[in-house]
């Protein structure tokens, strides 16, 4: 899944992940969760609310330090990411290799884009391949890489230099699901943006209100997540043998 807004995304994670690991024959979710917490970070409280709705892994970007407590997260939560681009000596870490039951690890990545980013940091594309090379040295085979980034053509370059390494190449950040889901020839499935997991009726996953009195006005706002037309929008990846992508495919669900 995407970015996961605030209460409304965790309710929507709660409601749908486990049925649909149980529907779908799930190994492994991750979740993106720099928003988690009001909108804005995580805490240790929001984080287990989503691990206990069935997710394994939660990825990051330019917000996962907006709240302090995040600094007693790294310990309590071994396979919450940071984006793997951040200089060293950064707390936290950028990827992970995950044990699947009856099956091979599974390596995941977190990086994060530098065009018209808030944040400079290192350079996305030497600094994936290298964790990707790092996970498979270990033991992976499918390697899924979550990248935050704004622009869509950094975001589809990319899923181009890790093409026949990754298994999957995934957009977060911009909270608009796109419709480009598809696999290359060399087995590398990929899709611009996630979309967000949590309420559409307001401005990205954030009340109407205030984003417009900002837009209007650029008077500075406190935003609160939308708690109105909650959805549920992620992407099912079956990797083969090889770790080759075969089936890429969105799932949708509104919370009634």
């Amino acid at each position: 899944m995407g970015d996961v807004i605030g209460e409304p995304g965790r309710k929507a994670c709660s409601a749908f992940v486990r049925p649909l690991r149980a529907e779908l024959g799930i190994d492994l979710v991750v979740a993106n969760v720099e928003n988690l917490a009001g909108g804005f970070g995580v805490h240790p409280k929001a984080l287990g609310e989503l691990r206990d709705a069935g997710v394994d892994v939660f990825t990051s970007g330019n917000h996962i330090w907006d709240k302090k407590e995040v600094e007693g997260c790294w310990a309590a939560f071994p396979t919450l990411l940071r984006p793997c681009n951040y200089p060293p000596g950064v707390p936290g870490r950028g990827e992970v290799l995950v044990p699947v039951p009856g099956g091979e690890p599974v390596g995941v990545v977190n990086v994060m884009g530098r065009v018209f980013m808030p944040v400079q940091s290192d350079d996305p594309f030497a600094s994936a391949r290298a964790a990707v090379a790092r996970l498979k040295s270990q033991g992976a085979r499918a390697v899924i890489v979550d990248l935050h980034a704004e622009a869509s053509s950094e975001k589809v370059a990319l899923w181009r230099h890790l093409d026949g390494e990754a298994s999957a190449v995934v957009g977060t950040h911009t909270h608009v699901p796109t419709a480009d889901a598809r696999i290359s020839a060399r087995g590398t499935a990929y899709l611009t943006d996630l979309g967000l997991t949590g309420g559409y009726g307001g401005v990205i996953g954030m009340e109407a209100e205030g984003v417009l009195r900002k837009m209007l006005l650029s008077l500075p706002v406190r935003h609160s997540p939308s708690a109105t037309e909650i959805e549920f929008w992620g992407l099912l990846v079956a990797t083969d043998e090889r770790g080759r992508a075969v089936e890429v495919r969105q799932i949708h669900r509104a919370l009634v």
